[in-house]
């Protein structure tokens, strides 16, 4: 593919690949995007990590100066849901203005704009400060990929990092975290005519999630992330329906912001649920947070200006991006989440992206590694 051609034909065909999470192929995604930027001269590392799972680490450019600027994305999907698609959930169709499909905002469109803005500066990126594409898998289980690639000591140091996620293209100086927990209770086995002789897990699971339903995490708000919030995700528990359960669990999703000791944190939660419930860590990664006056980030604001039609303000993402198991192995640099996807359209039936979003991110990415380039 030349580097002229458009983030939207990208999109569309990065959409029909089957990525979902943990049951698509990756692989095949992640070796076609690395295809298109070897042939453009990138050095260009792959990193499997699972069956069909891959990710991909691409560079070209660099300085005694400068060090570069890092983009990332995933290319990892959430299952499609129970609900019926309007449209092939893999077919990339259109609506007006509307490209339809999973992954198109969760977060390939992000991607094939960042690729393709890359493309457009492969040729002039010898003797800069260079780029590096970061494309992982398994963000959506848990930035699988990503802690891989820190393990694998895949990342050089960066300057700036710049995170593809859905924002509809308005560029967010923070994230939440994630912390979540599985809190586990055991009970003895009984035939449900007689649940006198048994001891039911799921009764002890039950009481444990009503007891976090008010829980107070007791801090001030964030002034850009608001409180942490906690939810009980999942309730599992009994395997048939005339026994006494000798197993339960819950899931606890707590999102959490800068300041917040999760090890902490765990400790006040057990001591809230009681000596007979297990909690066992399923992810831990911490909030993200760059001040709005650095420097980069302002001139990030300043090229999206005119693309959004104002001055951007400093504002913040529930969710949580791979920045949190990146940043530390990239020398922890100011961080940007800037992507043309529509936050609320992740994880949804019938998700979408609108076209024109794609266009002018590729654009706002064009001009941030251009003037990054060009200092």
């Amino acid at each position: 593919m030349s580097a002229e051609r458009n983030a939207i034909e990208l999109t569309r065909d990065l959409l029909r690949f089957d990525t979902i999470n943990p049951t698509g192929d990756e692989t095949a995604c992640a070796r076609y995007l690395g295809d298109l930027l070897a042939d453009a001269g990138f050095r260009v590392s792959y990193y499997p990590y699972g069956e069909r799972r891959t990710c991909v680490v691409a560079a070209l450019g660099g300085s005694s100066g400068k060090r570069p600027l890092c983009i990332t994305g995933h290319i990892d999907t959430v299952p499609l849901g129970a609900a019926r698609w309007r449209s092939d959930p893999f077919a990339g169709e259109s609506d007006g203005d509307r490209l339809f499909g999973r992954g198109s905002s969760d977060m390939k469109s992000g991607v094939a704009a960042f690729v393709v803005a890359a493309l457009a500066f492969a040729g002039r990126l010898a003797g800069t400060a260079g780029i590096e594409l970061v494309i992982t898998g398994g963000e959506e289980s848990g930035c699988e990929g990503a802690f891989h690639l820190a393990r694998s000591h895949a990342l050089g140091h960066a300057a700036a990092m710049l995170v593809a996620e859905p924002t509809a293209n308005y560029p967010l100086v923070a994230h939440k975290g994630a912390f979540w927990l599985e809190a586990r209770t055991h009970g003895v086995t009984a035939h449900g005519s007689m649940p006198e002789r048994g001891d039911n897990a799921v009764f002890k699971a039950a009481r444990a999630a009503l007891a976090l339903e008010h829980f107070e995490f007791g801090i001030p708000a964030h002034p850009l992330l608001g409180q942490p919030t906690l939810n009980v995700g999942t309730f599992h528990g009994g395997l048939n329906i005339n026994s006494v359960p000798d197993f339960a669990s819950i899931g606890i999703d707590i999102r959490t912001i800068p300041g917040q000791d999760h090890a902490a944190l765990r400790e006040r939660l057990s001591e809230r649920l009681g000596a007979g419930v297990e909690l066992h860590t399923k992810l831990d990664v911490v909030s993200v947070h760059t001040d709005p006056h650095d420097p980069w980030v302002a001139e990030v604001f300043d090229v999206m200006k005119p693309i959004l039609g104002e001055a951007p303000q400093p504002r913040a993402a529930p969710y949580f991006t791979d920045a949190p198991a990146l940043r530390p192995a990239c020398g922890d640099p100011p961080t940007v989440v800037l992507g043309p996807g529509e936050p609320q359209m992740a994880h949804q039936t019938d998700e979408y992206c609108v076209a024109e979003r794609i266009r002018e991110a590729a654009a706002g990415y064009e001009e941030i590694i251009r003037r990054w380039c060009a200092t």
